[in-house]
């Protein structure tokens, strides 16, 4: 699976004279390194190509290669398990198109074919909707906001005394204004290099990492009303900080998100009875070099 226009360059060209001498330009390519591999991988007596478990491994974040290489290995024995199945079953492709206008690759058609045709999720009733809610109301609400404003000074150089400067106006203006909202809209119209200056420094009510996290965390540390008593420093530069308001999040009713709830559960389900699918193919059959969870 594929997961620009060309421009014409006029830079000149940088002499590199020794290359040539020393053998850079021309004969053998350099030879590259082969891919990781950890034994040979077989499904049904179909052997993984280890150039495409290398190549898998992008995908398949791990502190370790041999992990990583595990679950490549693993999810391209699950993916060939499949298609064989989809054969056997003489399924017909039928790609689909998505929003973007992309046409489905045939094998992913099949393999969404044969997992249609296969799995049943249980769909969940109300009942089991409640029960979730009960057990979830704090992850079931609205955001908490922040009313929140800043003063940014930024240095005038990336230097050490260029941040100790900016730092230094920073803390005049919070000594300042203090806790004054007016005193500190005035300073941030006056004094702010953010754009936000144009509007009293307001940045309006935002939620949890929608701010870089240097200038949300001092926001939570702050009652409503006050102002950081000393600037906050992040990649942009030094922020003096006022948080007008808290507005804490909201339990949302249950028929609210009764919708939501009933997809996630539909979705588990389907996760579990697939893996449970995956799991009986390769039981009947043979897979070499890697486990299949659930597998006998």
């Amino acid at each position: 699976m594929t997961r620009q226009a060309d421009t014409l360059d006029l830079t000149p060209r940088t002499a590199m004279p020794s290359a040539c001498a020393s053998g850079g330009c021309g004969g053998a390519e350099p030879l590259l390194p082969p891919p990781p591999s950890f034994g040979d991988v077989r499904v049904n007596g179909v052997k993984i190509d280890p150039e495409s478990i290398a190549q898998e491994i992008q995908h398949h974040p791990a502190p370790d290669m041999e992990t990583a290489w595990t679950e490549a290995a693993r999810a391209l024995a699950v993916r060939e398990l499949l298609l064989q199945e989809a054969r056997r079953l003489d399924l017909v492709a039928e790609p689909e198109e998505d929003e973007a206008g992309r046409v489905e690759p045939e094998e992913d058609a099949l393999i969404r074919g044969v997992l249609e045709q296969a799995v049943r999720p249980e769909l969940p009733d109300e009942a089991e909707c409640r029960r979730y809610y009960a057990a979830n109301r704090q992850r079931l609400r609205t955001p908490d906001l922040f009313d929140a404003a800043h003063i940014l000074i930024e240095p005038e150089g990336d230097d050490a005394a260029a941040w100790t400067a900016a730092e230094r106006r920073a803390f005049e203006i919070a000594q300042t204004v203090g806790d004054d909202p007016t005193a500190f809209a005035v300073a941030a119209r006056a004094c702010s290099t953010c754009p936000s200056a144009q509007q009293d420094g307001s940045l309006g009510q935002v939620r949890r990492g929608e701010l870089v996290s240097e200038v949300h965390e001092a926001l939570e540390r702050l009652a409503g009303g006050t102002i950081t008593p000393r600037p906050v420093r992040s990649r942009f530069g030094w922020h003096v900080l006022r948080l007008h308001r808290r507005v804490p999040g909201q339990v949302l009713p249950f028929e609210v998100v009764q919708p939501k709830i009933a997809e996630m559960l539909e979705a588990r389900s389907w996760t579990m009875a697939s893996a449970r699918y995956i799991a009986a193919l390769a039981t009947r059959g043979r897979v070499e070099g890697v486990r299949i969870d659930g597998a006998g």
